[in-house]
C-alpha cells in the first residue's frame, strides 16, 4: 500500500477542485477529488492514510452531514472544512464534532498546508492507537475461557485465593492459569496487565 498521505477533496465547484488539486499535488500529496459527498462515501476506504478537505455547503449531502455519517460509522478521518462565507455557528459546530480546522475560501496556501500537517499528525496517532488495540485484542483472543475469567478477576484486584473461591477451584490452579495468561499477553506485572485491560475495554466482573 502506498504510504503517501492522501488528501480527499470534496467540493461541488470543479474550479476549486482543480486549483486545490494542483496545489496539493505540487506539495507531494496524493489527491483524490470528488464533486459530491455521496461520491466520496461510495468510494471511501478507511484503510488509506489521509484527511478530508470538505466544502460545507453542497447540494444534497452537505459537509456537516458527511461528518456526522463518518462519526456514526466510527470512521476517524481528520476533516478540514472549507466555506465560501464565514459562519461562526457552523464552524463552532464543526470544531466541536472534531474538525481539524474551518477555513474560509479563497483559502490561504499556508493555512491549508498547516491544517493538513496537523491532520497528518492526528491520523498517524489514531492509526497507531488502532494498531496497538488490534494487537492487544489478538493476544486476548488466544486466552482460554478460564484464563479470560482469571484476567478479569486479577484486573479487579482480587488475590489468587479469592479468585479460586469465586471460580470454585484451588489456588494452585489459579496460579497456573494466571501465569499462562500473563505470558500470552506479554506482561510481567499486574500494573501492566491493568493498563492492557483498560485499553481493551475489559472490566471487572460484577460481584455476586
Amino acid at each position: 500500500m502506498d504510504s503517501m498521505f492522501t488528501v480527499f477533496l470534496v467540493d461541488d465547484d470543479e474550479r476549486v477542485l482543480k486549483g486545490l488539486s494542483r496545489l496539493l499535488k505540487a506539495k507531494g500529496y496524493d489527491v483524490r477529488p470528488f464533486t459530491s459527498a455521496q461520491g466520496y462515501l461510495e468510494q471511501h476506504d478507511p484503510a488509506i492514510p489521509g484527511c478530508l478537505v470538505l466544502d460545507v455547503s453542497m447540494p444534497g449531502l452537505d459537509g456537516l452531514a458527511l461528518q456526522q455519517i463518518l462519526a456514526a460509522r466510527d470512521i476517524q478521518r481528520p476533516i478540514i472544512f472549507l466555506t465560501g462565507k464565514g459562519d461562526i455557528p457552523t464552524s463552532v459546530r464543526a470544531m466541536k464534532a472534531g474538525a481539524i480546522d474551518f477555513l474560509t475560501k479563497p483559502v490561504e496556501d499556508k493555512d491549508l498546508s498547516n491544517a493538513i500537517a496537523r491532520a497528518e499528525i492526528d491520523d498517524t496517532k489514531a492509526r497507531q492507537i488502532g494498531a496497538d488495540l488490534a494487537a492487544i485484542k489478538a493476544k486476548i483472543a488466544t486466552l482460554t475461557r478460564r484464563e479470560r475469567e482469571v484476567l478479569s478477576h486479577v484486573v479487579a484486584g482480587r488475590l489468587n485465593k479469592q479468585i479460586a473461591a469465586d471460580l470454585g477451584t484451588v489456588e494452585k490452579t489459579i496460579k497456573v492459569h494466571r501465569g499462562r495468561m500473563m505470558e500470552k499477553l506479554g506482561v510481567r506485572s499486574v500494573a501492566d496487565l491493568v493498563r492492557l485491560a483498560e485499553k481493551a475495554g475489559i472490566s471487572a466482573p460484577a460481584k455476586s
